[in-house]
C-alpha cells in the first residue's frame, strides 16, 4: 500500500521472478543468510513502488500503467542487483485505489451522465422552440390565405366551410341509432301512451 502524487490510497500486487547470482552465492548466504529473499525484496520493493508510485497521481497509473511497470522494472532490478539478486520477470498484477478514489471516479461519472442529460434537454427545447417558431410562421401564412380568399371570392369561402362542416355533422350524427329524425315544419302526432 503507498499513496500517489494526488495523495490517493493505491494497493499494488507485483509478482517477481528471482535467482541469486551465483557468483555471490556465498557472500549472499554469509551476509544477508539463507532466508536473503525475505528479508530484501519485501523492503526494497516496498520502497521502489513507493518512489515511483508518488510520481504520479491516480489516473495517470490507470492511463501509463505500462510506464510505470517499466519504471518499477528498472528501479526494483538495480536495486535488488546490489543484493546480489537478479531479477527475471516483474509483473505489476493488479492495481487497486482506496474508496475516496473509487466515489470520486463514481461521483465523475454521475455528473459527466447529468451534464449529458441537460446537454440534450437544452437542444430538445431549442428544437421544441424552432419547431413552435415553425408551426406559428405556418399559421400565418394560412390566415394571410384565408383571408386573401375572402377578400377575393367574398363570402362564398365561408358558405363553403359552413356546408362542409354541416356535412361532417350530418355524417357523425347518421351513425348514432339513438337520434331521430323529425320533418322541420309539420306537425308530428306521436302516440305516447302514459
Amino acid at each position: 500500500m503507498t499513496g500517489s502524487k494526488d495523495l490517493q490510497t493505491i494497493n499494488l500486487t507485483l509478482r517477481i521472478l528471482f535467482r541469486p547470482q551465483t557468483e555471490l552465492l556465498s557472500k549472499i548466504f554469509t551476509n544477508l543468510g539463507v532466508d536473503y529473499d525475505e528479508r530484501v525484496l519485501p523492503s526494497v520493493t516496498t520502497e521502489v513502488l513507493k518512489a515511483v508510485v508518488a510520481q504520479f497521481d491516480a489516473g495517470e497509473l490507470i492511463t501509463q500503467r505500462t510506464q510505470v511497470s517499466e519504471r518499477v522494472n528498472k528501479e526494483l532490478t538495480e536495486r535488488c542487483a546490489s543484493f546480489g539478486i537478479l531479477l527475471d520477470d516483474i509483473s505489476l498484477v493488479n492495481i487497486s485505489f482506496g474508496t475516496e478514489f473509487a466515489a470520486a471516479v463514481e461521483a465523475k461519472q454521475v455528473a459527466q451522465q447529468e451534464a449529458e442529460r441537460a446537454r440534450f434537454l437544452v437542444e430538445r427545447a431549442e428544437q421544441q422552440k424552432k419547431a413552435t417558431v415553425i408551426s406559428a410562421e405556418g399559421d400565418s401564412e394560412a390566415a394571410q390565405l384565408i383571408s386573401k380568399a375572402l377578400g377575393s371570392s367574398g363570402e362564398g369561402l365561408v358558405e363553403l366551410r359552413r356546408i362542409e362542416t354541416a356535412e361532417d355533422v350530418a355524417h357523425l350524427l347518421s351513425k348514432n341509432r339513438n337520434i331521430v329524425y323529425l320533418p322541420d315544419g309539420q306537425n308530428a302526432l306521436l302516440n305516447i301512451q302514459s
